[in-house]
């Protein structure tokens, strides 16, 4: 791969964009480089290149310019003020996590409404006086440190717990006494995409790291050569133990967990975003070395998705899909390792099997039924026990515990309503409610139906449709269609305070289950990745078609969103048919498909995107690329980008230069802005307030862009 770069004096200047509804606009634009770059004998211009650099004079000026810009045109939206303050009303209802316990005590989440982050409390009964853990809150006045993962030892004596700092993806560990709440000293860094786990003992924890990054790099240098070590309570970590990692493969990663027994320390080998995963595990006890490196290559190729979820001594209980698209469960003897001797204790099914945990010596299996939570009991021996009646079509998530447990929590949501905690009683086989949020809306004033059309190439694909009763069919209904279509991930019902807002704006919120996800196992996942990742666009496009064939609104009316993976189908959707779509969000979305795997854990998506140094995939990915596929003088729908300048999953370098090569190609009376937030990253941990803020910005532009009328 070959190309030129020549020293640039980059300017950021502005151009008065000549058109009727935006003629006020003034959009930043930025110097064009000569940057070519040859790919397999092919050569493509990348002329917004010195944007990868976020921390330049010149990009920091661009960033500056740009928010002015769009700040300026969403500070004029008369309803954008009654949209925050409405969005702010229905975010305002205390909701609480699935608890759990540990150590004879129980542990929960709790937001009181508008806490920037949920605080963490632990109760000595489930009728106790919750007493405050861990409060994020009062670590950053803006409530930009997020609690990213936590831990408690098997007494329930000490927690382990992650923070990460204006949402990016490195965290810091530290070790709390419970009763105290009080910090130990002990502080473990550079972690990132980790767990933690103790040891039954309670005096140290497994976890993985990187090797600390090169100065002003750590945002974008890319992450390889992950590493698993134990860390003894009260030691610094530059005495922690090595326990293992490979040299001789920079793209491993790994996960380590003690079992419920403490037998042994359980190694999930991963690569990349691969669904795919090697398996091992290490003895604990009995003078077991923790350096010395050996550990048992249960499953030692690359060949399908293996997640241990418990044992019964030697017997490993595992979810699969080895030659089960769909999922089983299977036990593994470590006597008996060997292939031949596997046993499938609960097999493949109509549903696709989603997760499965190990309470009151029994397996509890949550299943997707065409994208919502169907959940069986079985008996060790795979014979079913019965099956938990839910709510309704929705998700239920949760179901934890340990094997002698005779009781586990979960939560159920829907579309038109929140998390609902639940206990349910192995004893009785009943479920009863421990928290209910108390609602400042009337959920039966909504609804959800799920429907099927067929996209392109003639497959059926699902699709949630949500509403207000009463809404006509007639081509007027401002309509937002949502998607992801990627990395196995399946979108389920789910509420979003936001998304009920738009809805009570009389909009239609739309959400296809799209290939690519997990929604029906691997066949339909591996269905839109690579050279196939033409089906998940093609998904989309078909579900935006189906809403306006069927009088649910017209594409004077239709908006499409997404973030990151979505925010890429968005960006493909909306330059393959930008006739379709009246306005387009895509968030935090990779963008440039080229150059994504240049950056941080970029690398890591090879295994759905494939990759641009393969000749054979660097075609279609050009052919799909957002960047790469802008059409000078189209007319593209109204859009609004949003990223973070401190984004270290998706580097922002992927919207400033698709907003800018948007800014150049587009001419048409459409605004196309982006925004770009500071003090936040990729999302995962963003305060409250942001979130509503950009929530706002999101309705308040597409109520001004498709003209929607507010009901108050």
């Amino acid at each position: 791969m070959k190309y030129a770069l020549r020293s640039l004096a980059v300017g950021v200047f502005l151009i008065m964009i000549g058109c009727a509804t935006t003629s006020h606009l003034q959009y930043p634009l930025a110097h064009k480089g000569p940057v070519v770059e040859e790919y397999h004998g092919t050569k493509v211009a990348d002329p917004y290149r010195w944007l990868e650099n976020p921390d330049s004079p010149e990009s920091r000026a661009w960033i500056e310019a740009q928010n002015k810009v769009t700040f300026g045109f969403l500070n004029q939206i008369e309803e954008r003020s009654a949209i925050r303050k409405r969005i702010t009303e229905l975010w305002n209802f205390e909701r609480y996590g699935i608890p759990f316990r540990e150590g004879g005590r129980y542990f929960i989440s709790r937001n009181d409404g508008l806490q920037n982050q949920s605080v963490l409390y632990s109760l000595e009964s489930l009728d106790a006086t919750p007493q405050v853990l861990l409060d994020p809150n009062k670590l950053s006045q803006e409530g930009t440190i997020a609690l990213k993962g936590y831990d408690i030892s098997e007494d329930g004596k000490l927690m382990a717990y992650g923070l990460s700092e204006s949402g990016s993806d490195w965290e810091t560990w530290k070790i709390r006494n419970v009763a105290t709440a009080d910090d130990t000293g002990d502080e473990l860094k550079w972690v990132k995409f980790s767990i933690v786990s103790w040891t039954r003992d309670g005096k140290g924890v497994f976890y993985s790291r990187y090797d600390e990054p090169k100065d002003g790099s750590k945002l974008q240098s890319v992450n390889y050569f992950q590493k698993l070590y134990y860390h003894r309570i009260g030691t610094p970590q530059s005495e922690d133990i090595l326990v293992y990692h490979r040299p001789d493969q920079k793209e491993w990663g790994f996960r380590g967990f003690v079992t419920e027994d403490g037998q042994y320390l359980v190694i999930v080998v991963s690569q990349g975003t691969d669904t795919r995963n090697r398996l091992f595990y290490k003895k604990l006890g009995d003078g077991a070395n923790l350096a010395d490196g050996k550990v048992v290559e249960l499953i030692p190729d690359l060949e399908a998705s293996y997640e241990y979820f418990g044992n019964d001594g030697k017997m490993f209980f595992i979810q699969t899909d080895a030659g089960a698209p769909r999922g089983k469960i299977i036990g593994i003897n470590l006597d008996q390792p060997a292939k031949s001797n596997w046993t499938v204790l609960v097999p493949e099914s109509e549903e696709t099997l989603s997760s499965v945990s190990y309470v009151n010596r029994q397996f509890v299996a949550s299943y997707m039924k065409d994208a919502h939570s169907r959940v069986r009991i079985y008996h060790p021996d795979g014979k079913l026990d019965r099956e938990l009646l839910l709510p309704g079509i929705g998700t239920a998530t949760g179901f934890g515990g340990e094997p002698d447990d005779t009781e586990t929590f979960y939560a159920f949501t829907s579309f038109t309503a929140p998390a609902t905690i639940y206990r349910y009683d192995f004893k009785t086989g009943q479920s009863t409610v421990f928290r209910q949020p108390k609602l400042l809306f009337d959920p039966s004033q909504y609804q959800t139906t799920q429907v099927f059309y067929n996209s392109k190439d003639g497959t059926r694909v699902p699709m949630f449709i949500s509403h207000r009763k009463g809404l006509k069919q007639n081509g007027s209904n401002p309509t937002l269609l949502y998607g992801y279509g990627g990395f196995n991930i399946s979108l389920t019902p789910s509420f979003s305070p936001s998304v009920l807002a738009w809805m009570e704006m009389g909009g239609i919120y739309a959400q296809p289950s799209l290939r690519g996800g997990g929604e029906y196992g691997e066949q339909w996942h591996k269905a839109g990745t690579k050279l196939q990742k033409q089906n998940v666009f093609d998904d989309f496009i078909a579900a935006a078609e189906y809403l306006v064939k069927e009088g649910y609104t017209s594409s004077k009316k239709l908006a499409i969103a997404g973030g990151s993976n979505g925010g890429l189908l968005v960006g493909a959707c909306m330059t393959q048919r930008p006739d379709l779509f009246a306005a387009a969000l895509p968030a935090v979305g990779v963008l440039d498909m080229l150059r994504f795997h240049k950056f941080t854990i970029g690398w890591a998506w090879t295994s759905d995107y494939g990759s641009a140094d393969n000749p054979e995939e660097f075609s279609a990915l050009l052919k799909y690329s957002p960047l790469h596929n802008l059409k000078p003088g189209t007319a593209y729908p109204a859009t609004l980008i949003t990223t973070a300048d401190h984004d270290d999953r998706v580097v922002p370098a992927h919207s400033f230069k698709f907003a800018a090569a948007l800014q150049e190609a587009h001419r048409g009376p459409n605004p196309v802005l982006i925004r770009i937030e500071t003090k936040a990253g990729h999302g995962a941990g963003k305060p409250t307030a942001k979130i509503i803020e950009e929530a706002a910005d999101r309705y308040g532009f597409l109520a001004e862009v498709l003209g929607v009328k507010l009901p108050y």
